[in-house]
């Protein structure tokens, strides 16, 4: 069977129930994407398949983090004793996890501790060790950290970790164990099932290009309900369009309608949450009473913004100066938990990105720069000076290494590339680190032209003085980087590259 979106699965368990579409229901069924999607096309299926009276007899769901693959296996193969049918679900199963899905994972688990969601990535961490093959003991230390490709000396990055670890061992949850779990169930469909047994595997994340991707496509059905997670104008029109739906599903059933500015601004207050927006519709629902109609009054009346904003909006604010939103997303990410360090972290490395970006436009090879260029001539004529200066500033680190190593015996140059790492180190410092991704290069060049050098200079002083209060005094950490941000944006914007003074 090919491959269906979400929004076609109604349409297909329909056909098959007025008999429209030819063949009963698929052995095995594959639904992958955003989790609230995963678990209403989990419900149609199971509705279809099963009886309302026979699913708490013949529908047995499975925990896809600590699942036995063999145990699934033998319970998918054992037949029904009372009905014609049986469901066994693996839910949220990480079995299409790879070496390459390591790095997925650790950016997850950062993301969610970051947002203080510390039950999500207790889940990627417990994932992450089962793929590793590790243990809580083995990432207790730095070297374990290292092997988790973490830097565990990375500022605000010190504790995240550790707090994670704990709630897993406290909440008793078991690492998955290693091995071809993906290899045993692909041989198991092959073989094939019970008729009338079924099996639905719902996960995140899966790699198209797995055996056992092409296994299920192959002799079942594939529900795709994923939906774009980025930033991009595209992404977020993907992410409206569910969201649309979704409030047209809930608004039907109470014949009711809400304003357009009314969805924007329900949009803004909880971001691509879908559980959160749907949770607030009915809410508002409620709120409206009689009411036919629910206006935008009604949203900010009725509900509190719940949207986790990301760092990037805060450092984006802070690149326009633009302190008035820098001081609104710094309170949100404050109230959702945010360590005080990772904050100022991030801004840190806006201003030094700023710097570097400064350092070039004032160079011979950023004569070419005007801030009128548009983003076409941007790729066409300034990336190639750009990336002459970043090969030059490479040359020049390895220089300044060759030098120092001259000075060092052998066990300190050992200890040197042990702790630092010179090519992560020498990235860090390049302007067009990911050459397929040029416009947020682009833009930072335009938000250079905010700031002199001798401003950036100054702030990154505010920088360091924040963080010495952050970690010696016991001010008010919000106010200390409100201060900080403050200082960074009230000066006056610098006349740009070609203006009038």
């Amino acid at each position: 069977m090919p491959e269906i979106s979400h929004r076609e699965l109604k349409n297909h368990l329909e056909g098959l129930r007025k008999g429209n579409q030819a063949g009963p229901f698929e052995p095995v069924y594959l639904i992958h994407g955003e989790e609230f999607l995963c678990k209403a096309a989990l419900d149609e299926l199971l509705n279809a398949i099963l009886t309302d009276s026979s699913r708490d007899l013949n529908f047995e769901p499975v925990d896809g983090i600590d699942m036995n693959i063999h145990e699934v296996i033998e319970r998918i193969n054992t037949y029904s004793l009372l009905q014609k049918r049986k469901v066994v679900a693996v839910l949220g199963s990480r079995i299409f996890d790879s070496q390459k899905s390591a790095d997925t994972l650790v950016e997850k688990m950062k993301e969610a501790s970051g947002c203080n969601d510390i039950q999500t990535a207790a889940k990627c961490l417990v994932s992450l060790l089962g793929l590793m093959d590790l243990t809580y003991d083995d990432i207790g230390e730095a070297e374990g950290k290292k092997k988790l490709k973490l830097d565990s000396d990375a500022s605000g990055e010190r504790n995240w970790l550790d707090s994670v670890m704990v709630y897993c061992m406290e909440n008793n949850l078991s690492i998955p164990a290693g091995g071809d779990d993906a290899g045993i169930l692909n041989e198991a469909i092959k073989k094939g099932f019970p008729t009338g047994n079924h099996l639905i595997i719902t996960a995140e994340d899966v790699d198209k290009r797995r055996s056992l991707f092409q296994t299920i496509a192959k002799n079942g059905m594939i529900v795709d309900c994923t939906v774009p997670k980025g930033d991009r104008h595209a992404d977020r029109i993907a992410q409206e369009a569910v969201l649309g739906e979704k409030m047209k599903t809930i608004l039907e059933k109470s014949k009711k309608v809400m304003e357009r500015s009314a969805f924007q601004a329900l949009c803004e207050m909880t971001g691509f949450d879908l559980r959160t927006f749907c949770n607030n519709l009915e809410k508002l629902a409620i709120y409206v009473g009689d009411r036919k109609k629910i206006t935008t009054d009604d949203v900010e009346s009725a509900l509190k913004r719940t949207k986790k904003d990301p760092v990037y909006e805060l450092t984006n604010a802070i690149s326009s100066r633009d302190a008035e939103s820098a001081l609104f997303f710094l309170n949100s990410l404050v109230s959702a938990g945010l360590h005080p360090l990772q904050i100022l972290a991030a801004i840190t490395n806006q201003i030094r990105k700023l710097l570097l970006i400064k350092d070039f436009t004032e160079s011979p090879h950023g004569s070419v720069w005007r801030p009128d260029i548009p983003y076409g001539h941007f790729k066409s004529r300034i990336l190639p000076a750009i990336q002459s200066y970043d090969r030059i500033l490479l040359d020049q680190m390895d220089d300044w290494e060759s030098m120092l190593s001259e000075k060092m015996d052998a066990e300190e140059k050992k200890l040197k590339k042990r702790e630092t790492g010179k090519t992560q180190t020498a990235t860090d410092l390049l302007i067009a680190k990911n050459p397929r991704n040029l416009y947020p290069i682009y833009q930072m060049l335009l938000k250079s032209e905010m700031f002199t050098k001798d401003d950036l200079c100054t702030a990154m002083e505010y920088l360091s003085r924040a963080d010495m209060q952050l970690k010696s005094t016991g001010q008010n950490p919000k106010l200390v980087l409100e201060a900080a941000i403050f200082s960074i944006c009230r000066e006056k914007r610098h006349p740009r590259k070609g203006e009038n003074k």
